[in-house]
C-alpha cells in the first residue's frame, strides 16, 4: 500500500515519457504505459460514459422515467402541483411534468458532439489530473470544458420545444388557475432556464454514475487499456 501510494504521488510529478513508463512498469497489473496511453485510457472512460449514459437520456423517457435525473418541479411550482391535486386535476400537474421532461429529452441531443470535442482536447496533464482525482474528476473536467456551451445550446431547445408541445401555455394556465385560488401567492417561476439547469445536472449525473463504476469495479473497465491505465489509481 505505501509502495504503491508512493508510486501515485510520483505520477503526478512526471515530466517526461520515460518516467512514466519506468513507474507504471512497477505497478502489479501494468506493462509500460505512455502519456498517449494514459490521455487514450480517459478519453475512452469518458466516451463510455457518453455513450453509456448520455444517449438513455436521450430516447424518450429517458429522464421521465429515470428516477435519479427525473425533472420535479422547481419548488414554486410544488404548490401549484399541490393547489391542483387539491381542486382534482391531478392530471393536469402529471402532463405538465411529463412536458418539462420531454423537453430535456429533446436538449440533451445537442450534447454529444460538444463533449466528442471537449474529450479530445483532453492533455496529458488533464489526463493525470483525472486519473488520480475524486471520483468524479472527469466528470468535472467535462463540467468546466462544456457548461457554459451546453446551456447556450441546451436553452433554446427547451424553450422551443416547451413551447411546440404545449408545456409553456399548460403551465401557464396552470399557474393562473393556481394563482386564482384564495390566499395564495403569485407564481411565475422561468421554466426554461429551470428545465435547462435541471437537464445539465442530469446528464452530469449519469457520466459520474459511469465513472464512478469504473473507478471502482474492475468489471466495469471493459478494455484492456481501461484496466491498465485504472489499475494507476487503485489502492
Amino acid at each position: 500500500m505505501k509502495r504503491l501510494l508512493l508510486l501515485l504521488i510520483t505520477v503526478t510529478t512526471l515530466t517526461s515519457c520515460a518516467e512514466l513508463q519506468q513507474i507504471a512498469s512497477q505497478l502489479p497489473q501494468g506493462g509500460p504505459l505512455t502519456q498517449v496511453d494514459i490521455g487514450n485510457g480517459l478519453r475512452q472512460a469518458l466516451d463510455l460514459g457518453i455513450d453509456r449514459e448520455v444517449t438513455k437520456l436521450m430516447a424518450e423517457d429517458g429522464f421521465y422515467r429515470n428516477e435519479l435525473v427525473k425533472i420535479l418541479l422547481p419548488e414554486e411550482l410544488q404548490k401549484v402541483d399541490s393547489g391542483l391535486r387539491r381542486i382534482g386535476l391531478g392530471g393536469v400537474a402529471d402532463e405538465g411534468l411529463k412536458l418539462l421532461n420531454r423537453a430535456a429529452e429533446d436538449a440533451t441531443k445537442e450534447a454529444l458532439p460538444i463533449f466528442t470535442q471537449a474529450v479530445k482536447e483532453i492533455t496529458f496533464t488533464d489526463a493525470k489530473n483525472i486519473l488520480l482525482g475524486d471520483q468524479r474528476a472527469a466528470t468535472s473536467y467535462l463540467e468546466t470544458k462544456t457548461q457554459q456551451e451546453l446551456y447556450a445550446k441546451f436553452s433554446p431547445v427547451i424553450q422551443q420545444s416547451l413551447g411546440r408541445v404545449g408545456a409553456t401555455e399548460l403551465w401557464s394556465q396552470a399557474i393562473n388557475r393556481y394563482n386564482s385560488i384564495p390566499l395564495t401567492n403569485d407564481v411565475n417561476p422561468d421554466l426554461t432556464d429551470y428545465v435547462t439547469q435541471r437537464a445539465l445536472e442530469g446528464v452530469f449525473t449519469m457520466i459520474a454514475q459511469e465513472e464512478i463504476q469504473i473507478r471502482n469495479q474492475v468489471s466495469a473497465r471493459t478494455t484492456d487499456l481501461l484496466q491498465r491505465v485504472f489499475a494507476l489509481q487503485d489502492k
